[in-house]
Formats: structure tokens, C-alpha cells, sequence
């Protein structure tokens, strides 16, 4: 239906897009919806919401992802550019109220309510912080004068420093690694890496001593973890290689995040040890396959972004599967596209969409260079 010779806007993007990355954002987002119906159920009985309350709201927020990754695949690397910048300034905004109007939830302020909308604007600020972070040191190794490396840490200290208010470490470790992997593209000296490793677990335990709520939280994970840590180890033992079968698992009836923050573990009890093998195949093959067709770009702009966002949504699924085997404290971090949630599922498909836009393949006149 599309030929090779199609020049309309729709048959230029489905011969440029990388299908491979698309067709496994996809995958991601079925296995999320069969996962939230499958765990999202008893959350809702418990705290007397109709059954499928969640399930229906994760359905609503999912068209429009599925709109952002289309839409913003469309775009050229100078659009994603400006609305990036235009979008980071705005979110910086909203991050900067969460600490005046926003409501405390489990002892973090990281939520603010605009209508009927209740979002996380930090969850955004990833996506965009990478793109605004690959431009500004583009700029720096291209031009003679500009301080593009200067302007960038800057950036991220304004984004760690409201996070660290709010609290969230969770966020705090994907940004600060976000600017060092892409400071790292981009030829940051190795002694300035050393430095910057070494420096890693000096703010961990300056978190540790002055913020109550991660003191808490490493204190209860080295004395033997949490009874939602429990609950998860125990998911996987019960669910073995095989696993229970669909619905039929019973740890989610007492995990408070089932649908959430434990959503691996669900998959682990009710579908066993292949289908987390295969979400993890899953999520490293778009990360790998993001590095890989970035770094075949010939633009430093389009590598460093790409690489950047692959890697960024590689870590937070890591970060959310290590925490749901006990490898780390419980950060109360969504696994990307898979997880209930309003403002991670657009996020993940703001990401995606813009992985996509970075990553088409040029046109023989070069019509996708901006």
C-alpha cells in the first residue's frame, strides 16, 4: 500500500522509521495493558474503586501515547530540538510548583493537579532534559566558543536540585546519569569521569544523612526489606518457570502497588521466569538497538540524543526490576510502558516517539536533516 516510491508524508515515514524499534515499543505497550488488567483489579477493590477503574484509565492514557509516538516520529531533529527546549522550560515550571501546591504522597511531593489531570511533571523532564542536554554539547564540540558542557551541568543541577526537594533519588540517579553518559559521548576527559564516579557514592551518603525519607528506606531494605519487597521475592517463587497462569495469582491481592511500583513481579507469579526473560530481552534490545542506529547517524546532535534517551529508558526499567527482586531499596519507579500510570505512559511514548524521530534513516536529498 506504501511504495518505495510513495513520497507523501506517511510513506516517507513508514520507509525512514525503524520498524524494529517500533514494533517493540508495541509489544511493550500489549504486555502493559494485558499486565494492568491482570494486576489492577484487586488495587481497585481494595480501596473501593470499581474493578476495571484502573484499567480503563490506563487504556485512555495509552491512545494518547501511542498519538506521541506517532506524531513526534513524524518530526525532523530541528523540531525535536525546539520543542524540547519550548517543553523543558514549562516542566522545570511545574517541578518548581510540585514543591508549593503539590500533595505529599508517601512522603514526596513530585504530583500536581492541572484540571482533571493529576501528573508527574518530572517524569517528563527525562526525555526532554536529554534532548536539550544533546544540543547544548553538540554545540560545544561543533562550535569554538561556546560553553555548551557549562550550560548543560548547569541544567542539570537545576533539575537534580528540585528533585532532591521533592524527594525523588529515583529520578535524581537517571537524570545525573543522563548527563554523564552523554557528557561521556560527547569527550568528557576520563579523569573527569573517575571524579564523577568516585563522587557517586559521596551523595548517596549525603542523601542518606540529611533526607529521612531515603534513610528510611535503605534502613528498612538492610534490615531484611519491606513487606512489599517480601511480598515481590515471594511472587517469583510461586511463579516458578511457567508460572500460575493469567489471573490466577494471588500475590497481588496484597501488594499496595501491584498494578505500579511491583508490576514485574505480577508477570513473574502469574506467567513465570520466560515472559520476564523476554521482557527483559525486550527492553535490552531497544536500548541496544537505539544505541546502535544512533550511533549510525552522521550527526553528533541525533547520537548523543538517541543514545541518551535509549539508555535513560533502559535504566529506569532496570532500576524498577532490580528494586522488585530486592538487588536495591524500593525507589517507586514504573517500568516504562508497562506500568499503570497516566504521566509515565506519556512520558515513555514522548521518548519513544523522539528515539524514532532521531533514528530515521536520511532520504537520499537529505530532506531529514534539521
Amino acid at each position: 500500500m506504501l511504495g518505495r516510491t510513495d513520497r507523501s508524508l506517511l510513506g516517507i515515514w513508514w520507509w525512514t522509521v525503524d520498524r524494529w524499534l517500533l514494533m517493540t515499543a508495541i509489544m511493550l505497550m500489549v504486555i502493559g495493558t494485558l499486565m494492568v488488567m491482570a494486576a489492577s483489579p484487586p488495587v481497585a477493590t481494595r480501596i473501593s474503586l470499581p474493578e476495571f477503574h484502573f484499567v480503563w484509565r490506563q487504556l485512555v492514557y495509552l491512545m494518547p501515547a501511542a498519538g506521541a509516538v506517532f506524531i513526534l516520529s513524524l518530526m525532523t531533529p530541528r523540531m525535536i530540538r525546539i520543542l524540547s527546549l519550548l517543553g523543558l522550560c514549562g516542566v522545570i515550571g511545574l517541578m518548581s510548583l510540585t514543591l508549593v501546591l503539590g500533595a505529599e504522597v508517601k512522603g514526596a511531593t513530585r504530583w500536581i493537579t492541572i484540571g482533571p489531570l493529576n501528573l508527574q511533571p518530572s517524569e517528563f523532564a527525562k526525555p526532554l532534559f536529554a534532548i536539550v542536554c544533546a544540543w547544548l554539547l553538540s554545540l560545544w564540540r561543533e562550535g569554538e566558543d561556546f560553553p555548551g558542557w557549562a550550560w548543560a551541568t548547569g541544567l542539570a543541577g537545576v533539575i537534580v536540585a528540585i528533585l532532591i526537594l521533592q524527594p525523588d533519588i529515583g529520578m535524581t540517579a537517571v537524570i545525573a546519569l543522563t548527563w554523564g553518559f552523554q557528557m561521556f559521548l560527547a569527550g568528557m576527559p576520563l579523569l573527569l569521569v573517575i571524579i564523577a564516579v568516585a563522587l557517586a557514592p559521596l551523595a548517596l551518603i549525603l542523601a542518606y544523612y540529611n533526607l529521612s525519607h531515603v534513610q528510611a528506606r535503605i534502613d528498612k531494605f538492610f534490615d531484611g526489606g519491606s513487606m512489599q519487597s517480601d511480598l515481590s521475592i515471594r511472587s517469583f517463587a510461586d511463579g516458578g518457570l511457567l508460572g500460575v497462569g493469567p489471573g490466577d495469582g494471588k500475590i497481588k491481592e496484597y501488594l499496595p502497588d501491584a498494578h505500579a511500583d511491583f508490576i514485574f513481579s505480577v508477570a513473574a507469579e502469574e506467567y513465570g521466569l520466560l515472559v520476564c526473560l523476554l521482557i527483559i530481552a525486550l527492553y535490552g534490545f531497544m536500548v541496544l538497538r537505539g544505541f546502535e542506529r544512533s550511533a549510525a547517524r552522521d550527526n553528533l546532535f541525533c547520537l548523543i540524543a538517541g543514545a541518551g534517551l535509549a539508555m535513560q529508558f533502559g535504566v529506569q526499567a532496570a532500576i524498577h526490576m532490580a528494586s522488585s527482586v530486592d538487588l536495591i531499596p524500593t525507589k517507586g519507579m514504573t517500568l516504562p510502558l508497562i506500568s499503570y500510570g497516566g504521566s509515565s505512559l506519556l512520558a515513555s511514548g514522548i521518548t519513544i516517539g523522539m528515539l524514532l524521530a532521531l533514528t530515521r534513516r536520511r532520504l537520499r536529498d537529505g530532506g531529514l536533516d534539521g
